[in-house]
């Protein structure tokens, strides 16, 4: 039902997705939680949108980032998403929900789904947020191989999605030991590289110019990785600025805020002014354009 531009109406997602990289530097890339979320995004001119893990978790089951959810729970919400915007997406798959044949499921679904992108990470199954303490990584050999599972299920389905490498070791390891993954990673195949969990625009620098494919930064509020500019992101080398769930937190901040006023006021006036209107709600769902139509089919079916 989305109405597509012209001009990328008959180019795949993936090819959208570097199409944007060629022409915004860092691609910025905003993390949204349902279909409604991801309209509001494409119409503030953002270029590429994100499916978190976590914000899976959070947002549609209430669960913590713990490895609760799985395809199933994510394809979900990527069906939807996907569904109501031209923008292409980035999808969270963690480390890939399974054994290699669960990673080539994985795959298979998200290209089917349309999706662009999908990083999947280096940490043992039983993952934990990437700005948490206590992450344990599974082998590089392991890694590789959850890698060659995705490129070979990739070319097996005539694929073009792009798989992105994520590694954590930057917090358990070090910078050196988690460029030595990234590169080994490159050395496989993957398209492009997410650094979890740096700490400062030199090691960006550095871990940028230590490898050949794009590199992404994570810039989660109240993480590991300070807020950088963008600015200095892309004189450092960096690609992709990812903010997951910046959008989700504001969206809880304000919820609670009008939870407050409701509770402890006798009606919603003192929240009005920071409501979205029914106009705006409606020109972002095109909903005069749907009635329009649902009319005109109602008098034929008489």
């Amino acid at each position: 039902y989305q109405k597509r531009d012209d001009i990328t109406m008959d180019m795949s997602s993936s090819k959208k997705w570097l199409s944007n990289m060629a022409n915004e530097s860092p691609l910025v890339i905003v993390g949204v939680i349902n279909a409604y979320t991801a309209k509001l995004a494409e119409q503030a001119g953002f270029k590429a949108l994100y499916i978190s893990g976590a914000g899976v978790a959070n947002a549609s089951y209430g669960f913590p980032d713990l490895a609760m959810t799985n395809l199933t729970d994510v394809m979900i919400d990527v069906e939807r998403i996907v569904q109501a915007t031209s923008l292409p997406v980035m999808v969270d798959i963690d480390t890939g929900f399974g054994s290699n044949l669960n990673i080539e499921r994985t795959i298979q679904a998200m290209q089917h789904a349309g999706v662009a992108v999908v990083h999947i990470e280096d940490q043992v199954m039983h993952k934990r947020c990437g700005h948490r303490a206590n992450k344990q990584l599974v082998s590089v050999s392991t890694m590789c191989r959850r890698l060659e599972s995705a490129l070979e299920a990739r070319e097996r389905i005539n694929g073009d999605i792009l798989i992105m490498a994520r590694t954590d070791a930057v917090a358990p390891e070090s910078l050196d030991a988690a460029i030595n993954r990234a590169q080994q990673y490159e050395n496989i195949g993957a398209d492009m590289i997410f650094a979890e969990a740096l700490t400062t625009l030199e090691d960006y620098k550095i871990f940028a110019n230590a490898i050949k494919t794009p590199l992404l930064a994570n810039l989660t509020e109240f993480g590991k990785t300070p807020t950088l500019s963008r600015d200095d992101l892309a004189k450092n080398g960096v690609a992709m600025a990812l903010y997951p769930l910046t959008l989700f937190r504001a969206m809880n901040a304000a919820s609670r805020n009008a939870l407050k006023v409701l509770r402890n006021n006798l009606s919603q006036d003192k929240l009005l002014e920071d409501l979205e209107t029914r106009d705006n709600l409606y020109d972002t769902l095109d909903y005069i354009n749907f009635e329009t139509r649902l009319e005109s089919k109602e008098g034929s079916n008489d």
